[in-house]
């Protein structure tokens, strides 16, 4: 007998990271809060919900029930909203998907990972030190590297997106959002190849 995992407690957690406030709204390291919107918009999920310090919405996707995360602890300490619902739910760390910006990439690139280090991300860095691991999947937004080397890194993160790159930024928003579908309905490695 088919058994619908989609209704119930969350088996899954999609940690969106950024900033919270106006002030970082259509900011670079708020990649991940943008990707919540999408997701929240394509799964008529309303992520509004205070709780584990975080914004939750709770939706089905790809047939399991899904909770979509907005820590709003501001990012270095992200990890301490995501422990609270991973206890809680008693939610694996390779079910803890954590989307976030990537300098590395190009603007509107994707790239997902099964685990990985931190990168110099304080995000994922939070994260890791909470969950006592490197081991949960992780969907890279890209929002370009600085300028030039001289450039303020946190004045870089902390820019806002603009023109192309917020058009590209939003296209990319979407596809993260069909990402976390793929990789929880068909798995890992068919989420990489289609769309690393």
């Amino acid at each position: 007998m088919f058994f619908d995992r989609s209704r119930g407690a969350p088996r899954w957690l999609v940690v969106c990271l950024g900033n919270p406030g106006p002030k970082y709204e259509g900011t670079r390291h708020n990649a991940g809060f943008m990707a919540a919107d999408a997701l929240s918009k394509k799964y008529g999920a309303a992520v509004n919900r205070l709780r584990f310090k975080s914004l939750t919405g709770t939706c089905p996707i790809g047939g399991e029930t899904v909770m979509i995360m907005k820590p709003q602890t501001y990012m270095n300490l992200s990890g301490d909203a995501v422990i609270q619902a991973v206890r809680f739910y008693k939610i694996p760390a390779d079910h803890v998907m954590v989307i976030s910006d990537e300098m590395a990439l190009p603007v509107g690139k994707i790239r997902i990972k099964t685990k990985g280090s931190a990168g110099g991300h304080n995000g994922l860095k939070s994260i890791i030190e909470k969950l006592g691991t490197e081991e949960f999947p992780r969907i890279r937004l890209g929002v370009g590297a600085p300028p030039h080397p001289d450039y303020d890194v946190k004045e870089w993160v902390l820019s806002v997106f603009r023109n192309q790159d917020a058009e590209d930024m939003a296209a990319a928003a979407e596809k993260a959002a069909e990402a976390v579908e793929c990789y929880i309905s068909e798995g890992a490695e068919r989420a990489m190849n289609k769309y690393n």
